[in-house]
C-alpha cells in the first residue's frame, strides 16, 4: 500500500541521505525549490542517528543508496539513465552503483529449488555448485542435469526479496506523490511514471517465469542473426523463483586480454554488438536492455552470447518508425525532417514554431558531427535531444528512456572493444535498411494486410457493433433531432463497413 505507514520508511531514507551527505547532493542536482528542500531536510536532519553510515570510501549518493539496500540500488541504477532528471554529475556517480550483494547459502538455494520444483534436488541435479554470482535480486549456481548430464546455470531468487522490494517501492510511490505536490514543475518529468516504470522492471525480475518467457521470445526473434546466440531455457527445471538455462561457455566481453589471447577480432566484435542492438530495437522492437559486458560472452567460434534477461525493452512499431526517422534525419543532417517527425508524432505541441524547432535541432546535431569518431555518440545525441524538446514543451517519453539508457551502455561496450569505432558509420546501414523496409510500398502492403486480418476477425460482428452504437446514440438524442442524426450515424456506420472492405481488397491486391 502507498499510505501514511510508509512515512517512517521515508524518514529512515532521509536520515541516511543526511548522515552520508547525499541529501544536499541530490537536492542540488535536482535544483529543488525551497519548499521541497525544507520538507526533505525536516524528514532527515533530526533523525540522522537512525540512518545508515555506509562506506565512507564511496561518493555520497552511491554510499547512501548502497547502504539502503537492493531496491535503492536498483532505483539508483534507473536514475543513472536520467540525467535530464538528476543532472549529469549525479547520474555519473550513480552509474558506478554495483548490483552485488553477499551470497546466501547454497543450502537455502537448494531448498528453494526443491520447494519450487516440488522434487528432491538430487533427482534434478547431480551437481550443484556454490554461488558463482550474487546480485541484489538473485544469485546463480552452476549445476549438472541428472537426466542428460548437461551443464546448466540455475538462477535462484533471494529469500524474502519480494516482500522487501514491495515495501520500498511503495515508499517510492509516496515520495513521488509528495515531490509532485511540493514541486509542480516536477510534474513534467512525471516522477510517478518513473517509479511505475521501475516497479514494472522489478516485478519482471521477481518472477523468473517472466524472464524465461522473455529469453524464449528473444531467442525466437534472433534465431536468424549470424554470430549471435542465447542459452536455452530449461522449462521443466524452472518456476517463479528458479530459472534454469543451458550453460554459456565463453570469454567475457569485458576481458580484452582474454579476447586477444583467444584470437578474437575486437574491432569486429564492437561493430557487431552495436549492429545487433540496433537490429533488435528497430527490427523486432524487443531488445536486451542490460547489455553490459557482464551479460555478454564470446564463444570459441566468435559468436556473441547474451544472458540475464531480467530487463528487456519493448517499443511498439509506430514508435520504432518515429525513432528511426529521427536517427535517419540526424544522420542525413536533415533537421527539418527531424522537426516534422516530432510534430507529426505529437511529441512537440502543435502551437510551437517548427522552423525554430528545426534550428534548435541543428544546434544539437552540428556540434556532434564536428566531433572526431571517438566522441560521436547516439546516446549523447538522444540526451541532448531530450533537453531541446523540453524547452519546446515535450513531456518525457517514458518508452524512450530505456532505449536511450541501453544505447549509452551498448556504445560503451563497443568503445571498450574498439576505441576508434565510428558509431554513425556502423548505425547508418541498419537505420537505412529499416527505413526502406518499414516506410516504403512493402510496409504499406503489410500494414493493409494486418488491417484486413483484424477486420476479417471482427467482420461477422461489425453489423452488430454498428447497430448497437446507433441504438445507443439515438436513444440519447432529442426526439426532434433523432431522424437527421440517425441518418448521419447510419451513413457513418456504412462508411466504416465500406472502408473495411476497401482496406481488405487493397491488402489482397498489394499482397
Amino acid at each position: 500500500m502507498r499510505g501514511p505507514h510508509n512515512i517512517w520508511r521515508l524518514v529512515r531514507t532521509g536520515a541516511t541521505l543526511e548522515r552520508t551527505g547525499a541529501m544536499k547532493v541530490i537536492l542540488d542536482a535536482y535544483d529543488a525549490p525551497p519548499l521541497l528542500r525544507f520538507a526533505a531536510r525536516v524528514a532527515g536532519w533530526p533523525f540522522q542517528w537512525l540512518g545508515h553510515r555506509g562506506d565512507p570510501a564511496m561518493p555520497a549518493a552511491t554510499r547512501a543508496l548502497t547502504a539502503l539496500g537492493p531496491a535503492y540500488i536498483k532505483f539508483g541504477q534507473i536514475l543513472s539513465t536520467r540525467p535530464d532528471l538528476v543532472g549529469e554529475d549525479l547520474a555519473r556517480h550513480l552509474r558506478v552503483l554495483q548490483d552485488r550483494l553477499p551470497p546466501f547459502s547454497r543450502d537455502i538455494a537448494k531448498a528453494t529449488v526443491e520447494h519450487e520444483l516440488d522434487k528432491p534436488i538430487e533427482s534434478i541435479f547431480s551437481e550443484f555448485s556454490e554461488p558463482i554470482a550474487a546480485a541484489s535480486i538473485a544469485q546463480v549456481h552452476k549445476a549438472r542435469l541428472v537426466e542428460t548430464g548437461e551443464e546448466v546455470a540455475v538462477k535462484v531468487l533471494r529469500p524474502g526479496i519480494e516482500k522487501a522490494f514491495r515495501k520500498d517501492v511503495d515508499a517510492f510511490y509516496l515520495a513521488a506523490t509528495i515531490i509532485e505536490f511540493l514541486s509542480p514543475a516536477s510534474r513534467r518529468l512525471r516522477p510517478s511514471d518513473v517509479v511505475e516504470h521501475f516497479d514494472g522492471v522489478v516485478r519482471g525480475e521477481l518472477d523468473l517465469r517472466l524472464e524465461a518467457a522473455s529469453a524464449s521470445t528473444f531467442a525466437a526473434n534472433t534465431e536468424g542473426d549470424d554470430g549471435f546466440r542465447l542459452p536455452a531455457v530449461r522449462w521443466q527445471e524452472s518456476g517463479r523463483r528458479v530459472m534454469t538455462m543451458t550453460w554459456a561457455e565463453g570469454v567475457s566481453l569485458g576481458d580484452n586480454d582474454a579476447l586477444d589471447a583467444a584470437g578474437h577480432d575486437r574491432v569486429k566484435l564492437g561493430e557487431e554488438v552495436l549492429t545487433l542492438f540496433l537490429n533488435h530495437a528497430l527490427r523486432d522492437g524487443f531488445f536486451h536492455a542490460d547489455m553490459h559486458q557482464g551479460n555478454l560472452k564470446v564463444a570459441a567460434d566468435g559468436a556473441i552470447i547474451a544472458y540475464d534477461f531480467g530487463i528487456m525493452g519493448h517499443i511498439d512499431e509506430y514508435t520504432r518508425r518515429v525513432y528511426a526517422e529521427i536517427l535517419y534525419g540526424f544522420i542525413k543532417r536533415d533537421y527539418m525532417r527531424v522537426a516534422l517527425v516530432h510534430f507529426e508524432a505529437g511529441y512537440v505541441p502543435a502551437d510551437q514554431d517548427v522552423d525554430e524547432f528545426a534550428r534548435a535541432l541543428r544546434a544539437v546535431g552540428e556540434p556532434i558531427f564536428g566531433m572526431d569518431a571517438t566522441r560521436i555518440s547516439m546516446g549523447r545525441l538522444l540526451s541532448y535531444l531530450f533537453d531541446v524538446t523540453e524547452r519546446f514543451g515535450m513531456e518525457t517519453r517514458t518508452e524512450l528512456i530505456l532505449l536511450q539508457r541501453t544505447m549509452v551502455v551498448v556504445e560503451g561496450v563497443a568503445r571498450s572493444l574498439s576505441p576508434q569505432i565510428n558509431i554513425w558509420e556502423v548505425a547508418r546501414p541498419v537505420v537505412e535498411d529499416y527505413i526502406r523496409n518499414s516506410l516504403g510500398p512493402r510496409a504499406l502492403a503489410r500494414d493493409l494486410r494486418k488491417t484486413a486480418e483484424v477486420l476479417s476477425r471482427f467482420g461477422p460482428r461489425l453489423p452488430m457493433l454498428v447497430e448497437r452504437s446507433l441504438m445507443q446514440q439515438m436513444t440519447s438524442l432529442d426526439p426532434k433531432r433523432t431522424a437527421p442524426r440517425g441518418r448521419r450515424l447510419l451513413w457513418l456506420g456504412l462508411g466504416a463497413i465500406g472502408g473495411a472492405a476497401v482496406a481488405s481488397a487493397a491488402a489482397l491486391m498489394l499482397g
